[in-house]
């Protein structure tokens, strides 16, 4: 399984933080950073908010030489699909072809009344999906009057985020490399797997990339996990992240996501000043290898 982080960044996450954060993550082997596109926080409210997602990440992408870099995700409703093209185009060029787009419907409308984005109905965001998907890739590989071309080839690789519901299915199968499912129990993490495997079977393709996003906490011993869980109580929640304990707990828990077939997740970092925790993930990386 591979590991790599993902930051809430819309929970006042400074510049600061993320050069951090990337140096920590890089430094402890992580296979890639990725990043929520939100504008408006969520959890801690106001004055906390986001610095823009895309525009951070080329950031990061000269700071960085190894990192996998991308969002989970971009919603549809946020930029045109020229510019979403665009901006991963120009990650893809500055990193050296490590960007990823992770894509989605949306689903936080009080960010779009704040921001004055249309939110419209599910449906419409659905089919705004699929329009930009198709749009998407065409400018990356077939339009012979857009350029540049992404570095990588044929494209950047393409995630769709979703709980493997029909239409999120359906647009993965047809455009995406990756399916990417948000907190699941392993049970469910299995059913959806088997849903996505059997969509993709019809369609007559590989099966998709299958991956999770999900929350951790993780302490080198259990004094060190009593301290980390006391202070994420404190600042965060009373409920703990649903993949939590020492490094050697953490690698069974993932191991038991694994063996249902999750091959890549992105652990949730909500105390996003907390670069012990990335060093220890970076061991977390190493024992799942």
């Amino acid at each position: 399984m591979r590991v790599c982080l993902m930051v809430e960044g819309q929970e006042g996450v400074e510049w600061e933080h993320w050069l951090s954060l990337a140096a920590a993550a890089e430094s402890a082997g992580l296979e890639g950073l990725f990043r929520s596109d939100h504008y408006q926080a969520i959890g801690k409210g106001s004055p906390a908010g986001s610095l823009d997602a895309w525009t951070t990440l080329a950031g990061l992408a000269a700071r960085t030489k190894t990192l996998r870099l991308g969002t989970m995700v971009s919603p549809v409703t946020f930029r045109p699909a020229s510019v979403l093209a665009k901006c991963v185009v120009t990650v893809d060029h500055i990193s050296g072809g490590r960007a990823e787009l992770g894509i989605g419907a949306g689903w936080f409308e009080r960010e779009h009344d704040a921001y004055g984005f249309p939110f419209l109905t599910t449906r419409e965001r659905l089919d705004e999906l699929d329009r930009q998907l198709e749009e998407i890739t065409r400018q990356w590989t077939t339009a012979d009057d857009i350029w540049p071309k992404p570095l990588q080839q044929p494209r950047p690789p393409i995630i769709v985020g979703g709980t493997a519901k029909p239409r999120t299915v359906r647009a993965a199968v047809r455009f995406a490399d990756e399916y990417n499912t948000v907190f699941p129990t392993v049970d469910e993490a299995r059913e959806r797997k088997q849903v996505l495997d059997a969509a993709a079977r019809e369609a007559g393709r590989d099966p998709l990339v299958y991956s999770m996003m999900i929350g951790c906490l993780v302490g080198h011993d259990e004094r060190d996990l009593e301290q980390r869980q006391q202070r994420f109580r404190a600042e965060i929640s009373g409920d703990l992240p649903p993949v939590h304990g020492t490094v050697e707990q953490v690698v069974d828990q993932l191991r038991d996501y694994e063996a249902v077939g999750v091959e890549r997740v992105m652990l949730q970092q909500l105390l996003h000043d907390d670069l012990e925790q990335v060093s220890l993930l970076g061991e977390v990386a190493t024992r799942l290898h």
